[in-house]
């Protein structure tokens, strides 16, 4: 099973979010690469856990999407898809915050070296 047999994203969702995107195939560079995809890229990021290493290759080398997701950030549009998004009941499971987020143990402040 490939990456691609798990996408998450329903049409109804894709038009709603799209117009929130930014870049489109006229865009020059990789910006405008298929923004769906890339999309579904940040979720399996967001779904799995895994570092941005791991992405599988279906989704395109994984530093370039780490930097247009970057990007994506810095400029809101992760907030608009997401307000967007925000009374799809189906949708909810995918807005990630501190409450199911757990830290690796490295990230507890304990001092090295133990007590």
């Amino acid at each position: 099973m490939s990456a691609l047999d798990r996408l998450i994203l329903r049409d109804d969702q894709w038009a709603r979010i799209s117009p929130h995107s930014i870049g489109d195939e006229r865009t020059r560079g990789s910006s405008g690469r298929d923004n769906h995809l890339f999309v579904e890229a940040v979720l399996w990021i967001v779904r799995t856990g895994s570092p941005w290493r791991d992405l599988p290759e279906v989704f395109g080398e994984w530093n370039s999407v780490f930097r247009r997701f970057s990007r994506w950030s810095r400029k809101g549009v992760w907030l608009r898809m997401f307000q967007a998004m925000s009374d799809d009941r189906d949708f909810e499971y995918l807005i990630v915050d501190s409450t199911i987020i757990r830290a690796h143990q490295h990230a507890s402040g304990a001092k090295k070296g133990g007590v």
